[in-house]
């Protein structure tokens, strides 16, 4: 297994959940953490905390949304610490409506945080790694990339079109060693799910460390080897068979 000590990592999303779970761990195998998030309260805690616990972790304000934001964001990294190592593409959001009662413009925030934005991430971090001579991008996907449900049609097709999308730049990003991968997520106790569904059993849902430590483990695959798909599921998971 290779280290991460040193190695820049960004991570969006960073503020709650597994982007802040992500963040503690990478933290603690010695990344340099770039926390992102649109809450920037949070991840200035986190990015403390972080110090606190003697790893080495910032704090990005930035709305992803943003197309020069979200390139901005990737360029100040690499004029900060002359690198990017690794990126991981975890924010996410969904707004639980039927596809009657769904607005344009929820459909458009939606596809713009799951599914725009991480091509806009990578598409700025693709020639910088390349110009390195590799890197890491992370698309955090979802069981919703397998399967569908009612009341959650934006949601699905972002999340099949982030595992499509994966795959392809896993296909370009060969020759020029950018390893990519797609991590399928089954639940986790995080406000993700548990905000909007108060009454969801937390037996059957996952800790977002544990996924969090299945970030860690693809990152730090030997030299030649990329896990391109991994699927981490709770062992009660509902939505899988």
């Amino acid at each position: 297994m290779t280290s991460l000590k040193e190695n820049v990592v960004l991570i969006t999303g960073a503020g709650r959940g597994l982007g802040a779970a992500t963040a503690r761990v990478l933290g603690e195998a010695g990344a340099t953490v770039i926390a992102a998030d649109i809450d920037g309260p949070a991840v200035e805690a986190l990015a403390a905390e972080i110090q606190e616990q003697g790893g080495v972790a910032e704090a990005r304000l930035v709305d992803i949304c943003d197309e020069n934001m979200a390139e901005g964001v990737v360029q100040g990294v690499v004029e900060a610490h002359g690198r990017i190592d690794a990126l991981v593409n975890n924010a996410g959001i969904d707004v639980t409506v039927s596809v009657e009662e769904l607005t344009v413009a929820q459909w458009d925030r939606i596809v713009g945080v799951n599914l725009r934005a991480p091509f806009v991430l990578s598409r700025a971090a693709f020639p910088l790694m390349r110009r390195a001579g590799g890197g890491h991008i992370v698309n955090v996907c979802s069981t919703a990339s397998k399967r569908s449900w009612a009341n959650a049609s934006a949601y699905n097709a972002t999340k099949w079109g982030l595992l499509g999308f994966s795959h392809a730049l896993h296909v370009e990003g060969r020759e020029a060693n950018i390893k990519v991968t797609a991590l399928v997520v089954g639940g986790m106790r995080t406000p993700f799910l548990l905000d909007r569904f108060p009454d969801i059993d937390l037996n059957v849902l996952q800790d977002p460390h544990n996924v969090a430590e299945a970030v860690r483990f693809v990152l730090t695959q030997p030299e030649g080897t990329v896990i391109p798909e991994m699927m981490v599921l709770p062992v009660r998971e509902g939505s899988w068979p």
